[in-house]
């Protein structure tokens, strides 16, 4: 499943592809069909993520101006400096899950295949989104109350890690699985949690009341910079410059992750640091990696 640096540079990618201009939507599966056809003609105004969730908030396509009219002759109107912009009048909500997959491109666009749930085209660009777990046209209730059961996303600049680090402190569950519970802090997912962890020397297994507010603090900056760089870069790295491939003397990660990473999906390989197996265990329906050795327990 993407994690949230995914979504906010989706957020991103759709905004620059399609924001302005009338967008012509349509939906090849079918099960968007009436949505699309509500959103034909309308224009994307706004883009949000918060966690895993993409929002994307259309309304009426602004009119060309009148360039043959002639000047009033009256003295013009002040500006209306209270004025922002737009406010959508619709919104999709869109949660990839496990499956969900966007491909962006230049038009002319080529057929579209029948898994195709929503398309969108401009005269520029055109955007496919396949197999999303949700994919749904909504009202600014119904968006809020998503936002509602999400916890602070590192990403947004309205977050407060003070409240994620509320529900931590009070908690009998590992850190690794609050880390992992979208409603304590959302967008962190599998990689973001072996890695952080790791990098702060803290047992996964540690229950979240005893984390200190100093540690959380600590993880939630880290996080905050891991996950810019990862919309940034598009992809994760989680390595400090000395422990790259190239200031260690050894072979990069080849894997269909990508990115440089201390723990995860290296079960059964030495840690980097200190030579240690890398273990691996199921916790909450997800495979949890750590280093025993560099992750005792307190820094």
């Amino acid at each position: 499943m993407p994690e949230g640096h995914t979504i906010h540079r989706l957020a991103k990618d759709y905004a620059a592809a399609f924001a302005g201009g009338p967008t012509l939507a349509s939906s090849p599966q079918g099960k968007f069909s009436d949505a699309a056809a509500l959103l034909t003609g309308t224009s994307l105004i706004r883009t949000e993520a918060h966690g895993k969730h993409l929002f994307l908030g259309f309304g009426a396509a602004e009119p060309e101006p009148d360039v043959t009219a002639e000047p009033a002759e009256s003295e013009p109107a002040a500006p209306d400096v209270t004025a922002g912009p737009p406010e959508p009048a619709d919104w999709i909500h869109i949660h990839l899950g496990l499956f969900g997959k966007v491909t962006f491109g230049d038009t002319p666009a080529p057929p579209p295949t029948d898994t195709v749930r929503l398309r969108l085209v401009n005269e520029t660009a055109y955007v496919d989104l396949r197999g999303p777990t949700t994919c749904t046209l909504i009202t600014d209730p119904e968006k809020q109350a998503v936002h509602d059961r999400l916890g602070p996303d590192p990403l947004r600049p309205d977050a407060d890690p003070r409240a994620a680090y509320r529900r931590v402190s009070r908690s009998r569950s590992t850190i690794a699985a609050l880390l992992m519970d979208q409603k304590v802090i959302a967008g962190v997912g599998n990689v973001y949690r072996a890695e952080v962890l790791f990098r702060h020397g803290i047992d996964p297994y540690r229950p979240g009341r005893d984390v200190t507010p100093a540690e959380w603090d600590a993880i939630w900056r880290d996080l905050t910079e891991l996950m810019r760089e990862g919309v940034r870069h598009n992809r994760i790295d989680t390595v400090r410059p000395e422990h790259t491939p190239e200031a260690m003397g050894r072979p990069p990660r080849v894997d269909d992750h990508g990115g440089e990473v201390y723990v995860y999906r290296r079960a059964d390989q030495p840690c980097h640091l200190c030579g240690e197996t890398v273990r691996t265990a199921d916790l909450a329906a997800r495979n949890l990696f750590w280093c025993p050795s560099c992750q005792r327990g307190r820094p």
